[in-house]
């Protein structure tokens, strides 16, 4: 269908509002005034086209989906926007540098359709942002994955990427009515668009123009953004303090970010010196000393006696800034396939096969461990009793099974002796080997040594005897020569 298109001077900025979320935040911007931009909507269903109030207006994909939508099937949304890839073109070559992408991820049109735009775009050395948002949490999983994937392909081909979670404006304003909950999404998404393209519109003392916002966003990657007014004695801390809190941030401080641009707009009563102070001291202090900030004031006189303040931080890494694409969807991860564990399975069988009488069948059985059978004539050792022939109890079978288990080898039957030694055959021999000295019964050769008929007297002696001086004696009767 072909639309007539009012004559009107062509902006160097572009909004470009792509599916029916897409479109409703166009249709509200436009509706809101953002000075010096132009609105394109792009859709595949003719109805919502027909209903906009948006001057420049694209079917996409008018052959393939004939205005009916493109079914929440995002490959329908990117196959009808390469079919309207030529009427897409000659909108963007109409003197444009730069263009937002607005769109509601998560249904066909605006996931399948975005990629393609921004890929026209960027291919046309246009400096692209893409303001899109996270469906609500109501509309269900599926959207939600198609909306994750949706933004993996586009970041590919934008300069700068703001991504909304629409789940947050829960928190912030409470349970809403459904129409005003997407009322407010589209208000977000507006204040985005305007926010950045007023930085360059709008005149100022201290002017931002676009080439300090195409350093800060070109090829910058994720991006965050916050946007707030304030009145009153305390409006430049309330103001700044309430930026770094909007929900554009999605639960994100500006710390990590590499490039800042704020701008701050008052009305008829004029920031002072000391408001933009404290407002940049602020910025300032919630970045590193390597971010490079880019700062500049204007004036709307319809603010009245607020103060507006803008700040847009890029740079940042991915997982940072957009945590939805991690959190939701999960870094790459390796699956490792865990056996499942079957009670009824075999054990391992013994080192060697064991003889059991038939129909033997015990609890010991579920225990799989060797059992020693006690010969005639072996003896068995209780550490806890005295030494006897008897059999062993249950009790102790089962003590020595659990041991043999725990070290994996069967207990030998035997105690180890040292060689040449014998094994008493009664208990009572025990007490005459203790009475019996060890020496006496290894038979070795010791006797006691005669210390009297050694000498006991050291053989010199050292004294001074009158004029002679130092003498040896031979009879030192104070030393002994043999220390012990």
């Amino acid at each position: 269908m072909n639309f007539e298109l009012p004559v009107e001077r062509s902006s160097i900025i572009k909004v470009i509002g792509v599916g029916g979320g897409g479109g409703n935040a166009v249709n509200y911007m436009h509706r809101l005034g953002i000075k010096d931009v132009n609105f394109v909507v792009c859709n595949t269903d003719l109805q919502a086209l027909r209903n906009s109030p948006v001057g420049v207006k694209i079917q996409l994909g008018t052959t393939l989906t004939e205005g009916r939508g493109a079914g929440n099937n995002p490959e329908t949304g990117r196959k009808a926007a390469l079919e309207s890839m030529e009427e897409i073109q000659s909108i963007l070559a109409s003197n444009t540098k730069m263009i937002f992408i607005t769109a509601g991820m998560g249904g066909g049109t605006g996931t399948g359709a975005s990629p393609v735009i921004a890929k026209a775009a960027k291919e046309m050395d246009i400096l692209t942002v893409a303001i899109v948002t996270i469906p609500f949490p109501f509309e269900g999983p599926v959207r939600l994955e198609q909306a994750i994937k949706g933004i993996n392909e586009l970041r590919q081909y934008v300069d700068s990427l703001l991504v909304i979670n629409n789940g947050r404006l829960r928190e912030i304003y409470g349970d809403l009515r459904i129409s005003d909950a997407f009322a407010r999404a589209d208000d977000v998404l507006a204040t985005a668009a305007k926010g950045i393209a007023e930085i360059i519109t709008v005149p100022g003392y201290v002017n931002v123009d676009f080439a300090d916002v195409h350093t800060v966003m070109a090829n910058s990657g994720a991006a965050i953004m916050g946007s707030a007014q304030a009145s009153g004695p305390e409006r430049a801390i309330t103001a700044i303090r309430q930026a770094l809190n909007s929900p554009l941030l999605n639960n994100n401080d500006i710390k990590g970010a590499k490039n800042v641009l704020l701008n701050i707009t008052s009305g008829t009563d004029e920031v002072t010196m000391d408001e933009v102070g404290i407002i940049t001291d602020f910025v300032t202090s919630s970045v590193t000393r390597k971010t490079n900030i880019i700062w500049g004031t204007c004036n709307d006189p319809s603010l009245g006696d607020r103060i507006s303040v803008t700040i847009i931080a890029t740079g940042f890494e991915a997982s940072s800034a957009i945590p939805e694409l991690y959190s939701k969807s999960g870094r790459p991860t390796t699956r490792v396939p865990v056996p499942d564990i079957k009670t009824n399975a075999k054990p391992v069988g013994p080192a060697f096969e064991v003889t059991r009488p038939a129909g033997d069948e015990t609890p010991d059985d579920l225990l799989n461990i060797t059992e020693h059978t006690v010969e005639p004539g072996e003896r068995q050792y209780d550490l806890f009793g005295s030494l006897n022939n008897d059999p062993p109890s249950d009790q102790a079978k089962q003590r020595k099974k659990i041991s043999d288990t725990a070290s994996g080898v069967p207990e030998k039957s035997s105690v180890s002796r040292q060689e040449g030694v014998a094994r008493p055959d009664q208990p009572e021999d025990i007490d005459a080997l203790e009475n019996e000295p060890a020496f006496v019964r290894k038979k070795l050769p010791i006797s006691p040594r005669k210390y009297s008929r050694d000498s006991q007297i050291s053989r010199f002696t050292i004294a001074d005897e009158g004029s002679d001086g130092i003498v040896l004696r031979p009879d030192n009767p104070y030393l002994h020569d043999n220390v012990d």
